[in-house]
């Protein structure tokens, strides 16, 4: 057993966001395994250099659009890309690694979208996702983390009456979320603060919202039932720029 330090950080674009201190950022943070979400990159775009990681890349079929990446110090038992199902595969969404004693999952979950354009096709992934998700916990805890662009509680917001129905805080995609949280895995920054208002992980860019810290609470870490024990920290955290998101930190006794 050792503590193991993680992070996940929706970069919104890792082009735009090297440009705003990300390489000092990551090697600040000193992480065992960071994950990004929102790349925007294609294969061959951008050569990270990251000395002591294995890099893992999950890239969209269309161009600036999504994409994911795992960076881990220590190589993982195997890396798989995707669900495996032909409908959830080409937009670059999840990277799973297997380790001796857990799955780590990172994930960028579709946006339901303005008028909530994409909100059935939204419910489909849910259900697809929980039942991937489900499957590995049958054999290894699993570690998820990501923009999963659903603010679950009230708490979870700066505006939640304003918001209602907003893709991200539609009645649907709570459920899902509870759903998910019903089958067995914990959200590890509210089992630590069950209570704590005003920590959020994006806002918006228009409006001053981060200034004014109107913000959303959708990027988590969330870890099998039987790991809550090893919560050591779950923070976010909120000091550093570079995207619209900031970075969401988890530290385990794994």
């Amino acid at each position: 057993m050792r503590m193991k330090k993680m992070i996940s950080w929706n970069v919104n674009g890792l082009r735009a966001c090297m440009k705003k201190g990300f390489q000092e950022y990551f090697e600040a943070a000193d992480a065992d395994i960071f994950c990004l979400q929102e790349t925007k990159l294609q294969a061959g775009q951008l050569e990270l250099d990251l000395p002591g990681y294995y890099q893992y890349w999950n890239y969209a079929e269309k161009k600036g659009y999504s994409g994911v990446a795992v960076f881990t110090r220590a190589e993982p038992l195997s890396v798989t890309y995707g669900l495996g199902l032909e409908e959830h595969d080409h937009e670059g969404r999840v990277i799973t690694a297997e380790y001796p004693g857990f799955y780590l999952v990172c994930c960028y979950t579709p946006n339901a979208q303005n008028e909530l354009k994409r909100l059935d096709y939204r419910m489909t992934w849910e259900d697809a996702f929980r039942a991937y998700l489900q499957a590995l916990d049958e054999k290894k805890p699993v570690i998820l983390c990501g923009d999963l662009n659903v603010a679950h509680q009230e708490i979870d917001l700066k505006n939640p009456k304003t918001n209602r129905n907003n893709a991200g805080f539609t009645d649907q995609e709570r459920e899902k979320m509870t759903t998910l949280l019903s089958s067995g895995f914990t959200d590890t920054f509210r089992f630590l603060y069950p209570d704590l208002e005003g920590v959020y992980s994006w806002w918006s860019y228009r409006f001053s919202a981060r200034k004014n810290n109107a913000g959303w609470r959708i990027d988590y870490f969330i870890v099998s039932d039987r790991l809550q024990n090893a919560i050591k920290r779950a923070e976010i955290l909120t000091s550093v720029e570079g995207s619209d998101h900031c970075p969401v930190l988890l530290e385990l006794d794994i």
